[in-house]
């Protein structure tokens, strides 16, 4: 049996189990890498992840990113880190602290199957008509990549 790598566990401020993710933002030319999630939460996001435990979050981010596009980060910024509560996740836990980068990246995408169902560059006017994950959706108008 293989041993399946376990997501960081934290608390809430109200006591309650918490989970610890990374996103990337990744640009080029103007547009934006989404993938169509193929597992839960369902919606467009970018590559993202919970942290393993005896992980940091760069090292998460970097991991995810190479897993779920094929691109290797050349460089990573952090956007902002924040709490997210009302985001579920597969496990049943539903609040996330999350680490939000813009991150760049080299090669060409080669988006794993069992991550997601689609994926593509996409503009800001097209992001904005997509069914976006909802954290996701609050981060691009945070972001004021859509309104």
């Amino acid at each position: 049996m293989t041993n399946q790598p376990r997501p960081k566990m934290g608390k809430t401020a109200q006591g309650e189990p918490m989970h610890y993710s990374v996103g990337a933002v990744i640009e080029r030319d103007g547009t934006y890498l989404l993938l169509e999630r193929a597992q839960f939460p369902p919606g467009f996001a970018g590559a993202a992840g919970h942290v393993d435990v005896d992980e940091e979050p760069d090292d998460a981010l970097a991991r995810e990113v190479v897993e779920e596009t094929g691109l290797r980060v050349i460089s990573q910024n952090l956007l902002f880190s924040e709490v997210a509560p009302d985001n579920p996740c597969g496990y049943g836990v539903t609040t996330h602290t999350w680490w939000v980068y813009a991150v760049e990246v080299t090669g060409e995408p080669d988006v794993d199957a069992h991550e997601a169902k689609s994926w593509g560059w996409f503009t800001p006017e097209a992001i904005a008509t997509l069914p976006l994950e909802d954290v996701w959706l609050r981060w691009f108008q945070k972001l004021e990549i859509i309104s």
